[in-house]
């Protein structure tokens, strides 16, 4: 498609980039010097001593609001943040981006989550700054509320909300239940309508629980499908190791090989690995989309440095780890055997899964597909609904927008598992640029208001 070419060529990553540069700058690159803070206020609080785990409690268990209604701990938001980036992009993402951009692009995407962090602190430090509490006791918050109330442009925060709410229908539903069944039909042969109803009930009885419900999902879910996943990579990467140095060499090289390669050639390959590697990056951590300032937004007792730093773990853990396994595995693959002509995306890293693991590599690929993309699927439905809320206060229906939405919302589900997505696919990227471009200005514009961890 036309459109999406143009929205998404080089200065969209221009933009992205630039926009991660101005903030890394403000924070004074922050996301490298203050590394050892901002770990031990994350996963540092997590493992502590004795003393440090009696705090702990209150970190990761659900905190009650002021009115008693239940509420949402630090750590509950930062994995339902993961929840919604840690999707199939982490598998089929960059298999595609190795295909396409070469070894080199792993490093790129290395870049963008560098980049990316202090965004994913910046516009999650905004979001908890100019959030509010309603009448229920519960945050309304998000890019639309600091275009509102700290950009004092509304109509931008409406059309914000009117583009995430869609695109949440797009890329956070009927992708994610597609690769749902698709996965369960080839490993299974399960039919596709089968799969849709199975999801759509297991989706509506997590949502129908509210905030606190989605929370708690994402708390178990999220650190047990990823923690699995680590497990199997690392399991065949060790068995590959005397590889490993002369594939962090190609990645390295292949990065910049077109400055050491005269001629047009060369000048390709390095503007594939760059251009695909920092492209798969930003949509496989999100950072920039003004997703994170949602989904981080409902934290009880955390304040907008802590909140960020957990935002800042989210693009470490998604992309540096997670996406970096993945393409440690199939680099390791690739090295000891001949990869089939016509292997992208899910295939591919099935099939280096296996040359390991066997027919247990293939299931693994599929769980692990099965696990991230539900988790992707109920935490953006938590995004969508804020949006909606967001937009009903402004109509004063609020509770008849939101039911719309959620019955809209379990219908996209339902039809992304016996649908051909190619055009949802494409459309759910411009929604994502039409999410980006907005926020990405707003934050630049207020970063003066955004400090630096002390």
């Amino acid at each position: 498609m036309r459109l999406h070419r143009i929205i998404w060529g080089p200065w969209m990553l221009v933009y992205f980039l630039g926009a991660g540069l101005i903030l890394s700058i403000r924070l004074r690159f922050f996301q490298i010097s203050g590394m050892r803070m901002w770990w031990r206020a994350t996963v540092g609080s997590l493992v502590g001593d004795r003393r440090e785990k009696k705090e702990t409690t209150s970190i990761m268990h659900t905190r009650d609001a002021p009115d008693g209604s239940p509420g949402v701990s630090p750590f509950q938001s930062a994995c339902t943040a993961l929840a919604a980036t840690i999707g199939t992009g982490n598998i089929v993402g960059v298999a595609t981006a190795l295909t396409a951009g070469g070894p080199g692009a792993l490093f790129w995407m290395w870049v963008s989550a560098g980049l990316g962090m202090a965004t994913a602190y910046a516009e999650t430090y905004l979001g908890q700054k100019y959030r509010y509490r309603r009448a229920d006791g519960s945050f309304l918050c998000g890019p639309m509320i600091y275009m509102e109330r700290g950009l004092k442009i509304p109509a931008l925060g409406i059309f914000y909300a009117l583009v995430a709410a869609f695109a949440s229908m797009g890329m956070g539903s009927m992708v994610q239940s597609n690769s749902v069944s698709g996965t369960l039909q080839y490993t299974a042969g399960i039919p596709g309508w089968l799969t849709g109803i199975c999801v759509t009930i297991l989706t509506a009885a997590v949502i129908t629980g509210g905030t606190a419900a989605i929370a708690g999902f994402s708390e178990k879910m999220v650190p047990f499908s990823a923690g699995i996943y680590l497990i199997f990579c690392a399991m065949v990467i060790l068995s590959s190791l005397p590889f490993l140095p002369e594939i962090f060499a190609e990645i390295i090289s292949g990065a910049f090989s077109g400055m050491a390669v005269a001629g047009g050639v060369g000048g390709y390959t390095l503007s594939a690995a760059l251009r695909v590697g920092l492209s798969r990056g930003v949509f496989s951590n999100e950072a920039g989309l003004g997703s994170l300032a949602i989904l981080h937004g409902a934290a009880e007792g955390s304040s907008p440095e802590t909140q960020g730093m957990w935002a800042m773990l989210e693009v470490f853990v998604d992309t540096i780890v997670i996406c970096t396994l993945t393409g440690l595995v199939i680099l390791c693959a690739g090295r000891e055997n001949r990869i089939p002509q016509g292997l992208d995306g899910a295939a591919l890293t099935a099939w280096c899964f296996a040359r390991r693991l066997g027919r247990l590599g293939e299931w693994l690929i599929s769980g692990a597909m099965i696990s991230f993309a539900f988790a992707t699927i109920i935490a953006w439905y938590y995004l969508g609904r804020q949006t909606v809320e967001y937009l009903g206060e402004h109509l004063a229906i609020a509770e008849t927008v939101v039911a719309v939405y959620t019955i809209g919302y379990l219908a996209s589900v339902l039809l992304g598992c016996i649908s051909r997505l190619q055009a949802v696919w494409l459309l759910s990227d411009i929604g994502n640029a039409l999410m980006a471009c907005p926020n990405l200005l707003t934050v630049v514009v207020l970063c003066g208001e955004v400090a630096r961890p002390r």
